[in-house]
């Protein structure tokens, strides 16, 4: 399969679980379309964005290697929303490495307080802080107030996030 052909072939569901599909549990076949999602042009990054997030998601341990390629491709200004929001996403279920905890904390952080984030990066991103408060419960009374200040207003989802990170950790 020449990926970067069928990445720009099509957008669309079918053609993301084609993609993780080829990928498999090959960290060979990963690592080419990680590749693609950081150094292509932008629409080949954008839509390799989504099935990356999904073999993440499967194969929680083919992103190891690349946690600083990945932070500093977050880092980026005016980074499309796709972008952030799979990469967020597939934060939420690895063991992110100590040496990136303060890096990926703080950019979550900075989605969840700013006004014109899209919710979907904002509640990947309560997820993500609120699994690395288990480690560091400092965090807490932060993300706390974070979210307490945009709960007016907001969906069903950010609000479900939030109901759920009160609930664990018996908040009101």
């Amino acid at each position: 399969m020449n990926l970067r052909v069928t990445i720009l072939a099509e957008h669309s569901k079918k053609q993301c679980d084609t993609i993780v599909a080829w990928v498999g549990d090959d960290q060979k076949r990963f690592n080419e379309l990680f590749e693609l999602f950081l150094n292509s042009e932008y629409r080949v990054t954008q839509r390799a964005a989504w099935p990356l997030s999904y073999c993440v998601m499967a194969h929680p341990h083919f992103i190891k290697p690349h946690y600083g390629k990945l932070i500093a491709n977050l880092k980026k200004p005016s980074l499309h929303d796709a972008i952030k929001r799979n990469t967020v996403r597939m934060l939420q279920v690895v063991d992110i490495p100590e040496k990136h905890e303060g890096d990926i904390m703080e950019l979550c952080f900075q989605y969840l307080q700013s006004p014109g984030e899209p919710v979907a990066i904002k509640v990947f991103s309560i997820t993500v802080l609120n699994n690395l408060s288990k480690k560091y419960p400092d965090i807490i009374p932060e993300i706390k107030l974070l979210i307490e200040e945009q709960l007016p207003g907001q969906t069903a989802a950010f609000r479900s996030r939030a109901k759920q990170f009160f609930k664990e950790h018996r908040l009101k």
